[in-house]
């Protein structure tokens, strides 16, 4: 168990500046393996992120059959078709990584081999039933431990049958899992989902080679089909900037007076850019110039100035195209002018902790006024935010993060208990805001 690694953050003497870039998108990062891995030819991956998530899927594709190796500016790997990986010889550790877990369980799911996944003590928490539970239609047997938690055994099945699968909740882990688990499945693979959510598996498989078909669903979701088993071949794919890491140094420029910050390379999909609607709704200086499209994906720089926020209310549709970004939205939320009411959270139950509770006590515990009603988070926020507390993460990169700008805005300064698994998504998080001036000192 890595040691831990306390914080405690005050406010800069002066506003954040400067221009820089966040690492890889994490989603399209952990996807660009598993395909590449699946794919017949050798992937080039430029930009992937290299958190200590993404690493875990890397050696994971590679105890299945395929080739990885890290290049000067790229990661190479050469597939080995879907229907082909083969058996590991050791237990495949997911570290920290909720995403990698279940897409995998995904591939795992419908390919002729037995397997068992594990993780970190946050993922060995977390329930697994949710993906383990859609995937059993395909004839793929799970084997948890009580609560369906890590780790699990998976008896794979080769050409499963192919899932029909309404999900009840939207998920974009759940729904890729079983779009994933598709492809070597024989007819045609069906998922309905509730509210469109982050669509990078389409995408990527539509690059990769496969004719899939998205339509409108009567109720305002989204149905996906394709014909299986299906056959992917190698393409290069260039990784923008994550918009989620990009969350953090753009609600800290809004937060800290006379900061002016450019963010260059984010990647701007539709369906993971909610925080920053919101955000532009609460009356942010936040711009967004030199947009282009790189693999499918939109892409641009943000340009983002200190502001007055005001009170906002986030409709539960949107939640999707924004699930990780929650715990600094809050912390926007606290500094903003009147009240501001988050609903529809449910998912963030499930995190990689109960994010919900955790942001709740994140803001409570540095003197913000804040309340649940079922799903919602009602924040009564104002322009001068108290902090002084201590911010327990529960080993959440986010929260700890999230906790990091709440203390750089706030009054007193604020105590982060550990900061070392920033690591798993942000790598270089803590160097990167000193360099716009932060003034963290680990």
């Amino acid at each position: 168990m890595a040691a831990l690694r306390p914080l405690t953050v005050s406010s800069p003497s002066q506003g954040l500046s400067g221009r820089l870039t966040v690492p890889g998108d994490k989603s399209i990062s952990h996807r660009a393996l598993m395909l590449a891995a699946l794919a017949k030819g050798v992937t080039r991956i430029y930009g992937l992120l290299e958190g200590e998530d993404v690493i875990c899927t890397a050696k994971a594709v590679e105890a299945l059959g395929a080739r990885v190796e890290r290049g000067a500016d790229f990661w190479e790997v050469e597939g080995v078709g879907i229907g082909c990986l083969k058996e590991p010889e050791n237990v495949l550790d997911m570290g920290n990584s909720g995403t990698a877990a279940r897409l995998l369980s995904g591939v795992l799911a419908t390919h002729p081999i037995n397997s068992i996944m594990t993780g970190d003590a946050s993922l060995r928490s977390r329930p697994m039933g949710r993906v383990s539970d859609p995937l059993s239609q395909t004839g793929a047997q799970f084997v948890t431990r009580s609560g369906k938690r890590l780790p699990m055994a998976i008896i794979g099945t080769g050409e499963g049958l192919a899932p029909h699968y309404v999900l009840p909740v939207a998920s974009a882990q759940v729904k890729s899992a079983l779009l994933l688990a598709g492809l070597n499945c024989q007819g045609e693979t069906c998922v309905e989902e509730p509210v469109p959510t982050r669509d990078h598996t389409e995408n990527m498989l539509g690059h990769f080679g496969l004719k899939l078909e998205v339509t409108p669903a009567p109720d305002g979701g989204r149905v996906i089909r394709f014909q299986g088993p299906a056959q992917l071949q190698a393409r290069d794919i260039i990784v923008p900037g994550d918009p989620s890491s990009a969350a953090f140094p753009v609600v800290a420029a809004l937060l800290v007076p006379g900061s002016e910050v450019i963010i260059e390379n984010v990647g701007l999909n539709l369906l993971r850019t909610g925080l920053f609607t919101t955000l532009k709704e609460m009356g942010a200086s936040l711009e967004v110039r030199n947009e282009t499209i790189e693999g499918g994906e939109k892409v641009g720089d943000l340009y983002v100035k200190a502001s007055s926020l005001r009170g906002v209310t986030v409709p539960a549709e949107r939640a999707p195209s924004m699930i990780d970004e929650y715990p600094v939205l809050s912390v926007a939320c606290a500094m903003a002018e009147g009240t501001s009411r988050l609903q529809g959270l449910a998912e963030l139950r499930v995190k990689e902790s109960d994010r919900m509770a955790s942001t709740v006590a994140l803001l409570k515990e540095n003197g913000v006024d804040v309340t649940v009603e079922g799903d919602d988070m009602i924040i009564q926020g104002r322009p001068t935010l108290i902090g002084g507390g201590e911010v327990k993460t529960h080993m959440d990169h986010r929260l700890a993060m999230s906790g990091i700008i709440l203390g750089l805005a706030a009054q007193q300064p604020v105590h982060i208990d550990d900061t070392a698994f920033i690591e798993t998504s942000f790598p270089g998080f803590i160097e990167l805001m000193n360099r716009l001036g932060a003034g963290l000192k680990p």
